[in-house]
């Protein structure tokens, strides 16, 4: 037998010491928890994807009665990005969530399929994708979406 380990570098930072560009799309993904529809949960999502282009694509998840029927948020910002500008690769995406005590302290992780998601993007465009996880206690600054998702599932076993 043989053990193989996996490592991934997260930085922690805070707030004040992210670059003007990641502070203003964590910005823009906080605003957008305080428009997701999340009736159900009462856990408010949202996401900012930052495009080479320097545009901004907002999102935030969609809760439905008949779940899972609804969306992420992550999802929402990327395949709307991925729909509006195909030629154009995302080069960063912020995520804030919050719930009726407001943001989380520590940062949350998106879902297994917002993970799968997130990555098929980073790969389509063959360029990491920053990612930044909000808290109000801190925030992660992950390099590349294949770090939140080691041993994906990929093209290459179809």
């Amino acid at each position: 037998m043989t053990d193989k380990q996996i490592l991934i570098n997260i930085k922690v930072v805070d707030f004040q010491s992210l670059d003007e560009i990641y502070r203003d799309l964590v910005e823009k993904a906080k605003l957008q928890t305080s428009i997701s529809y999340a009736p159900y949960s009462q856990f408010n999502v949202g996401a900012a994807v930052l495009l080479e282009n320097g545009q901004v694509v907002c999102g935030n998840n969609q809760e439905n009665a008949a779940s899972p029927s609804g969306l992420c948020a992550e999802r929402v910002a990327m395949f709307y990005a991925n729909s509006q500008y195909p030629d154009v690769k995302p080069v960063a995406i912020a995520i804030a969530a919050k719930n009726k005590d407001g943001f989380l302290p520590n940062p949350i992780s998106p879902c297994g399929g917002c993970r799968q998601s997130l990555l098929e993007t980073e790969n389509r465009y063959k360029s990491p994708i920053v990612t930044l996880l909000y808290g109000t206690k801190e925030i992660f600054v992950i390099d590349r979406i294949s770090h939140l998702l080691p041993l994906a599932f990929s093209q290459e076993y179809l």
